[in-house]
């Protein structure tokens, strides 16, 4: 992961402002930067999304295919995950952005492991035979500081802006079954995302935490916690990182402002992808070059 090289007084310093809840660029403790969220980027995708969180760029796209279901869930469609990290940092270059992408990809899986995380059933077009598989890829542009929360709005935003088309199973007198596809671009399956978590990532400085940490935070913290967290603010999965260690009196106020924190960021995100939906073909598109 990208990092910068910070003196021990400009470390001194980030500490102890936050020690006060005061942050370098202004933020307290618990406050999230400005981020920029923008839908339908890709025009060759089932859906697509791009997050700008300051120096953090990610553009998520999502490819609807038939696929044969897993044996152990026989009428159910699945998610395929696969993270690309072509920052221009040089420190993602090689075995570095393979190890950070597989790292990216896995924490992935086990956010939307979680039950009822996306209804599956409803992808699957007929038991044992066909469904439709998501495969999600992500592309890291540029990394600035806290790429896990990012990459989860960007996965949300692209799941609620993917359409599957509708198809149906026909049969034969002699028991063939062929699918017929929807001519019409607008009959197709809109995903619920309202159960689909966000993670929030906290990272621990000094005796206070912080979310959304730049990486100037990120250098000054020797542990973090990531948080999967839904839009009722249910906890679906954690997982510890850096070479730190976490009191469990820290683990549970991690928790709770997590939680807190969590609800307000789907608010925010619903919001924002709410708006962009209702005005149809008549928003303006950026796009992914513009």
């Amino acid at each position: 992961m990208a990092s910068v090289v910070l003196s021990e007084a400009e470390k001194l310093y980030i500490v102890h402002g936050v020690q006060e809840d005061l942050r370098v660029d202004g933020r307290g403790c618990e406050d999230y930067r400005c981020a920029e969220v923008e839908t339908d980027v890709v025009s060759n995708t089932s859906g697509s999304a791009r997050v700008k969180l300051v120096e953090t760029d990610i553009l998520v796209g999502i490819k609807a295919e038939m696929g044969t279901p897993k044996l152990e869930k026989p009428d159910e469609g699945y998610l395929e995950f696969f993270v690309d990290c072509s920052s221009n940092s040089p420190e993602l270059e090689g075995r570095g952005g393979e190890e950070l992408g597989t790292d990216i990809a896995n924490t992935l899986y086990r956010v939307f492991s979680c039950e009822n995380t996306v209804d599956l059933k409803s992808l699957c077009i007929n038991p044992k035979e066909h469904c439709w598989v998501l495969y999600v890829d992500v592309l890291l542009l540029e990394c600035g500081g806290n790429i896990f929360d990012a990459i989860s709005i960007a996965v949300k935003a692209a799941l609620f802006n993917t359409r599957i088309p509708k198809v149906r199973v026909l049969e034969d007198e002699e028991g063939t079954k062929e699918i017929e596809l929807s001519d019409d671009p607008y009959d197709c399956i809109r995903l619920n995302v309202d159960e689909v978590p966000c993670i929030v990532t906290l990272s621990k400085i000094g005796y206070r935490h912080v979310v959304d940490a730049t990486l100037q935070e990120e250098a000054c913290s020797l542990a973090s916690l990531l948080i999967s967290v839904t839009s009722k603010g249910a906890i679906t999965s954690m997982k510890k990182v850096g070479k730190g260690s976490l009191d469990p009196e820290s683990i549970f106020e991690m928790m709770e402002t997590g939680q807190r924190v969590g609800k307000s960021l789907h608010i925010a995100l619903q919001k924002i992808l709410d708006e962009e939906e209702s005005l149809g073909t008549s928003r303006p598109k950026v796009g992914f070059l513009g």
